[in-house]
């Protein structure tokens, strides 16, 4: 996608040519509220990306094409015995954890015996991916948008989304079928062309097929066995939510394996890694998607405009006011983690308010230094001690605890003005991974306990 190019989406009401349709205002309502810019790439080029980054990394070793055969762990580490895909070599790998990315039908998950459960909508759904120059033209008669939604009362809420790949020609579809389609019984070009309303002409370069439902893990550890991304949990890609969550997942479970390792971090810090992350998918998996699910097949059933067409008006109208809001509900936190300072009776989760003010277990915001860049250029590999117009005293026992029980803490000193005040607190100890540990007007009686506190001592 060319760098500025919208990325939200439209909702359309029965096919993309409808006259009802509106522009979904989603990732510009919370824009402001973080450093980074959204981008979207697909799989493989993200992959891509990866593969690269990790081919300079000297500590990193790959067995592509090969596959796990067998798990065991003890007290002491984890051992996995793998083999060669044309299974003439194989080796055993020790660890002192292992970690299963290895997808909605994770091989790590079932050997550690970890139950999942959800809601199954029992649908199948397809996805294609096509070249269509005749589409783009078309779409033209919209605002720049990177998704288009389909409302289709025969659909039962079910998305029927196309959404680009680039701009000008390609295209990713998903939509649901019967349950027994193949590539071959079933008539894919229609179903696309009655989705836009138009005949339009489309080349396939790919067709394949995923079942509708929201699963997540019991839990995401079982002694030195953890898992993240979709072998913790799994769910339609509707929102955007998907990669974002395996991220998330491996950016919470790398900082506490490398404390861990490094000697910093304490027997409970990896066991917080379950308490943090699962209530928040299954917060997001539930509320926002099975939810939407269920609360779109509901609205297609009341409203339809060949029945009563002011009526049906009114609750189009309706609707389109309140596109996107669900956004701003949606902000993870930790707030009732063990190894952060939250309030009393916190409870982590997806459902949260996007605001300036460093909360404890909340992702912290950005704001500028007075050096001209951003809080977040400055932020440490360890912890951050941000401090603003705070007593040399207070920032000097942060220091001195932090030394003393080998704990990596940068400090960034400035004022408590240029938008900083919006922080609302002069102390804000901010983890590795860019979340509030704690937030304070001055140190607490006991800097050394917080810490512990913090990594799970």
């Amino acid at each position: 996608m060319p760098k500025g190019y919208p990325i939200a989406g439209m909702t359309a009401y029965g096919n993309l040519m409808s006259e009802y349709w509106y522009i979904v205002p989603q990732r510009e309502l919370v824009r402001k509220f973080y450093f980074e810019d959204v981008e979207r790439l697909p799989q493989y080029l993200t992959e891509k990306v990866l593969r690269n980054r990790m081919a300079e990394l000297p500590s990193v070793t790959n067995y592509f094409g090969w596959t796990a055969e067998t798990i065991a762990q003890d007290a002491t580490g984890v051992r996995v015995t793998i083999k060669e895909s044309d299974g003439t070599q194989r080796e055993e790998l020790e660890g002192d954890y292992i970690v299963g990315c290895d997808g909605a039908n994770s091989f790590v998950r079932g050997q550690a015996g970890i139950e999942r459960g959800g809601t199954d909508f029992e649908q199948v759904m397809v996805l294609a991916v096509f070249r269509s120059k005749e589409l783009h033209e078309a779409l033209k008669r919209f605002p720049e948008r990177g998704t288009y939604n389909v409302l289709d009362p025969d659909a039962k809420g079910y998305w029927n989304f196309f959404g680009r790949v680039d701009v000008g020609e390609s295209f990713f579809f998903h939509a649901p079928v019967p349950p027994n389609s193949t590539k071959d019984n079933y008539d894919f070009l229609a179903l696309i062309q009655r989705v836009a309303g138009f005949p339009v002409k489309v080349e396939f370069d790919y067709v394949g097929f995923w079942d509708l439902r929201v699963a997540v893990a019991e839990t995401y550890q079982v002694g030195r066995v953890l898992i993240a991304g979709d072998a913790a949990h799994s769910h339609p890609p509707y929102g955007g939510y998907g990669l974002n969550s395996g991220l998330e997942d491996a950016k919470n479970l790398g900082w506490k394996l490398a404390a861990t390792l490094q000697g910093w971090g304490g027997p409970e810090l990896i066991g917080s890694y379950s308490d943090e992350r699962r209530p928040i998918f299954k917060e997001t998996g539930e509320d926002f998607i099975a939810a939407g699910i269920n609360e779109s097949a509901e609205w297609l059933k009341l409203h339809n405009p060949a029945r009563d067409k002011a009526e049906f008006e009114a609750a189009w109208a309706e609707r389109k006011a309140k596109a996107g809001q669900n956004i701003l509900s949606y902000e993870p936190n930790y707030e009732g983690s063990p190894v952060v300072a939250g309030p009393p009776g916190g409870k982590s989760g997806a459902h949260g308010t996007h605001t300036w003010s460093a909360r404890a277990g909340h992702h912290l915001a950005p704001q500028p230094l007075s050096s001209g860049k951003n809080v977040f250029e400055e932020l440490g590999a360890g912890f951050t001690l941000l401090a603003f117009d705070a007593p040399d005293a207070d920032v000097r026992a942060f220091e001195q605890a932090a030394a003393a029980a080998k704990i990596p803490l940068k400090v960034i000193r400035d004022t408590f003005a240029g938008g900083r005040e919006a922080y609302e607190q002069h102390l804000v100890l901010v983890r590795p991974d860019q979340f509030v540990a704690w937030t304070g007007a001055e140190s607490p009686a006991d800097v050394s306990a917080l810490l512990a506190k913090m990594v799970g001592r």
